[in-house]
């Protein structure tokens, strides 16, 4: 009877259109107490119900009241907000549970205090094999440079060290490992990477983008048993965040695989839309895209690189850099190679999202796209951050997706201006002007590269300011997004931009009840609240995976 009866009640709402709904069963969730956004038509209401993983009335608590039973779950916000569903479309999951596991030198504020926490690793990590770790970042540093290997060398005791920076485009390597690599003066830069070196022309310990495959051997290859650990540290990592989804980039086959096993342990508690390395993606151009059973893996995209990163002068671009005369960045894969990557995608019936952040880089995408594929497909450009103005309407045009992480904007801006110069600024983080040519833009915050809360993902895009409040003067501000625009970033353009819309991203009757709640409503409070908030409830396919009391 009971199995009958979901079965009838499911079919009704599956095929529902209405905003609200009542029906016989009692529902399993019932959420109210506070605003609820619903991302639709019916902008707001006040409390949903839940039945069998998916939205079953949106409206009234009143309403909502008819449809408690003795076994409903009910949850009050306390004045909380809730949202469809946040969806962090471009971020990196396993290496965010990396981050969290290993040496971690995210918000060093000098090369000083980077190496001072080295050392303290080191004393707590005793051993004699390669030590990595990650997320430094000189903007700010009084040192007014990168880490180097003069850092590093006299605290690790002749130890391989190699530390990449937070972009993930770059690295430093003391002189142990680098050594160990077999790099020296006369060891040459592979095309698409570089090695900086000194006034004596040895290496600095520098090693960017394709560069940095030169020391690959000194990385340690984790087992399955690591990799658990990681996936299990993201996950809880995100949900305390508030999403409800990740848009996985650069994933491993061996990656896919392993989630695709999670899932049927029931270890995934989150949405993952996976985006294989490119390297990696012939298994998936031989299955075509593919999903667990219940639908919480997803595999449909693979990730090609175009350039490299603003931050250590990889990004692709037209004109020299305002800072670097002599260099205009990097092209990291042909351009064969990615023709012939794109056009198996496009017979695949795959995704294409590739990384482009330069001008030059951006441009050299959409006319690949606009070559392989000129009826569109959703093909994604990821980062999107220095565009010709010109450009710009290619977006719409060619029905590419701008998917670009605000939080890089509220960081970039410290060292940008000196590396684009005034007038290329015009084109940065240009997000309303995404939109205003009819574009559509998603928001991620490329974690671990960014800390990855979705509240500053979110205040940066209305904001365009730093967490302190600071922006600078020619810094666009009219490139800023209203508080609905930012909303769809994150729900509905996301869902989008995934193939999902008929499912996720708004909460509407018979869609798939993911959900996220904060402490403060997102839509009205004053921009400086927002970062200084938190999420209070995290719901995917209606069940709960984070909530705070």
């Amino acid at each position: 009877m009971k199995t009958a009866l979901a079965l009838a009640v499911a079919a009704f709402l599956a095929t529902s259109t209405a905003p609200a709904m009542c029906w016989a069963a009692p529902a399993e969730l019932v959420i109210w107490g506070g605003p609820v956004y619903t991302g639709a038509k019916t902008a707001k209401a006040e409390a949903v119900a839940v039945f069998g993983g998916r939205i079953a009335y949106v409206g009234t608590r009143a309403g909502a009241k008819a449809q408690v039973g003795p076994k409903t779950q009910i949850i009050d916000l306390k004045g909380a907000a809730l949202f469809p569903g946040f969806t962090d479309s471009h971020a990196h999951l396993r290496e965010i549970g990396n981050r969290e596991l290993s040496l971690n030198l995210e918000g060093s504020k000098s090369a000083a205090e980077a190496s001072g926490r080295v050392k303290a690793y080191l004393a707590a990590h005793p051993g004699t094999g390669p030590v990595w770790g990650r997320g430094w970042i000189e903007t700010g540093w009084p040192e007014g440079r990168f880490l180097r290997k003069g850092d590093i060398d006299p605290i690790s005791s002749g130890r391989p060290v190699l530390l990449t920076r937070a972009d993930g485009h770059a690295l430093v390597a003391n002189s142990a490992a680098l050594k160990a690599a077999g790099i020296d003066i006369a060891t040459a830069a592979p095309a698409g990477g570089t090695i900086e070196r000194g006034a004596d022309q040895q290496p600095t310990g520098i090693l960017i983008d394709n560069a940095m495959s030169l020391v690959a051997k000194l990385k340690y290859v984790p087992t399955e048993a690591d990799r658990r650990a990681e996936f299990d540290a993201a996950f809880k990592v995100e949900a305390a965040y508030g999403w409800t989804g990740i848009h996985s980039m650069s994933v491993s086959w061996d990656d896919v695989l392993l989630l695709e096993t999670l899932d049927a342990e029931g270890k995934t508690p989150l949405r993952v839309y996976n985006a294989v390395e490119g390297v990696e993606a012939g298994p998936l151009f031989a299955s075509g895209p593919r999903a667990t059973k219940d639908g919480r893996i997803t595999t449909r995209a693979i990730k090609l690189y175009e350039d490299g990163a603003l931050g250590s002068r990889g990004a692709l671009l037209f004109e020299p850099y305002a800072d670097a005369p002599g260099s205009n960045g990097l092209q990291l894969t042909p351009l064969p190679v990615m023709r012939e990557a794109m056009k198996k995608a496009k017979a695949a019936g795959i995704q294409v999202a590739t990384h482009a952040i330069g001008d030059r880089g951006n441009a050299t995408v959409l006319d690949l796209y606009e070559q392989v594929a000129p009826a569109g497909g959703r093909w994604r450009i990821e980062h999107s951050q220095i565009i010709r103005p010109v450009d710009i309407p290619r977006f719409a045009k060619g029905g590419v997706i701008a998917s670009m992480q605000p939080s890089h904007a509220i960081g970039d801006f410290h060292f940008a201006p000196s590396r684009l110069g005034e007038a290329r600024l015009a084109g940065a983080y240009a997000w309303q002007s995404v939109l205003k040519s009819g574009g559509v833009v998603v928001g991620g915050s490329d974690s671990p590269v960014e800390r990855g809360d979705a509240l500053i993902e979110f205040y940066a895009a209305v904001a365009r300011k730093d967490l302190q409040g600071f922006s600078a003067p020619n810094w666009h501000p009219e490139e800023a997004l209203t508080r609905e625009q930012a909303l769809k970033l994150f729900t509905s353009s996301a869902a989008y931009a995934r193939f999902a819309e008929a499912e996720l991203g708004t909460i509407e009757v018979g869609k798939r009840a993911d959900l996220s709640g904060f402490s403060v409503d997102l839509m009205t409070v004053p921009e400086t609240a927002i970062p200084k908030a938190h999420a209070v409830l995290t719901i995917v396919d209606g069940k709960v995976v984070y909530r705070v009391p």
